[in-house]
C-alpha cells in the first residue's frame, strides 16, 4: 500500500514530533488529531516553532515551511482516520486508553491500513489483540525529540506480517530515521534498559546518597551521558517513566523493576517533571 496521508492520534510532545518528520522530511499529508482543539493547537505551534528554527538556520525556506504546515490537518475527531493510509497512535501511555483506541481505528480505517503504536512499553501483542487485523499492528517507537534523534524501535506483535514490518521500516528510513527491529518484551529493548537506571537513580535521591545535582553530573562526567537521569527523567515525564515500570515490574514479576517510592510520591503530587513546571527540578513554565 502506498502511504500519502499519515494519521497521528495525540498532539503531544511525541504526537506533534512524529507529524513533524511525516511532513519533512517524509513528504507527507498529516491528520493531527487529539481529543480538544486547544491540544491540537499547541501541537501545532509546537512544529511551526521548530520549522521557524530550520528557517533561521537556512535549513528551509519561510515558503517550504508554508508549504509544510499546509499538509498539516488538525482534526479533533478519530473518524478522521478514515482517510488515513497509516496510523501512528502516541496517546498517553495508559494501556486501557490505547486498547480502546485501537478497537475505535480498527472499526474506521480501511481495510489493510496499518495501525501502530509509539508506545513505550505495552507488548504490542496485547495492542492487537483489541483488534480484528493483527497482522497489520506494529510497535514504531520513536525517540524524544522526534525531530533530533535517529532511532525508531520497530517491534512486532505475534501476528505482525513481514509486509505491515516492511512498510513500516520503508516509512521509517523515509522519515530519516534508522529503524532497529526488536521483539515483544515488556519495554522492549530501550526502556527495559533506560528505566531500570532512571529509577535506580531515584532510588540513589531516595535513600540519601546524593542529592539531584550530584547524581546527573556523576554520570554526565562520569558516564559521558548528554544529560543526568534525573533530568532526562523530569523531559520524558515522571507519570510516563512511573507507567513504564509498572508495566515492566507487572510483565516480568522481577523486584528489581519495582518503581521507586519517590517516584510514585512526585507523580501523586502532580511534580511530572518539565511539562508541569516542576519534578526534580522546578522549571519555569
Amino acid at each position: 500500500m502506498k502511504v500519502e496521508t499519515l494519521g497521528v492520534i495525540g498532539a503531544g510532545q511525541m504526537g506533534h514530533g512524529i507529524s513533524q518528520v511525516a511532513a519533512y522530511p517524509g513528504g507527507l499529508k498529516i491528520i493531527l488529531n487529539d481529543i480538544s482543539e486547544e491540544f491540537v493547537e499547541k501541537g501545532f505551534r509546537n512544529i511551526s516553532q521548530n520549522l521557524d528554527r530550520s528557517v533561521a538556520k537556512s535549513v528551509i525556506t519561510a515558503e517550504k515551511k508554508e508549504e509544510i504546515l499546509k499538509r498539516i490537518q488538525k482534526s479533533t475527531s478519530l473518524q478522521d482516520m478514515e482517510k488515513a493510509d497509516f496510523v501512528v497512535e502516541a496517546a498517553t501511555e495508559k494501556e486501557d486508553l490505547k486498547l480502546e483506541i485501537f478497537k475505535k481505528l480498527d472499526k474506521i480505517c480501511r481495510p489493510g491500513v496499518v495501525l501502530s503504536s509509539n508506545t513505550s512499553s505495552i507488548p504490542i501483542t496485547r495492542i492487537a489483540g483489541a483488534t480484528k487485523r493483527p497482522d497489520a499492528v506494529i510497535g514504531m517507537h520513536f525517540m524524544n525529540p522526534v525531530p533530533v534523534m535517529k532511532l525508531v524501535e520497530i517491534i512486532r506483535g505475534l501476528a505482525t506480517s513481514s509486509d505491515t514490518y516492511q512498510l513500516t521500516e520503508n516509512l521509517s528510513k523515509q522519515f530519516g530515521k534508522v529503524p532497529v527491529e526488536c521483539n515483544d518484551f515488556p519495554g522492549f529493548v530501550a526502556n527495559r534498559i533506560l528505566m531500570p537506571m532512571i529509577n535506580e537513580a531515584v532510588y540513589a535521591l531516595y535513600e540519601g546518597v546524593a542529592k539531584e545535582e550530584a547524581i546527573d553530573n556523576i554520570m554526565k562526567l562520569g558516564m559521558n551521558h548528554p544529560m543526568g537521569p534525573l533530568t532526562l527523567a523530569d523531559l520524558i515525564g515522571l507519570d510516563t517513566c512511573l507507567a513504564i515500570m509498572e508495566v515492566l515490574y507487572k510483565g516480568f514479576g522481577d523486584s528489581k523493576y519495582r518503581p521507586c517510592p519517590l517516584l510514585k510520591k512526585y507523580v501523586d503530587a502532580g511534580y511530572l517533571g518539565k511539562k508541569s513546571g516542576r519534578g526534580f527540578y522546578v522549571y519555569n513554565k
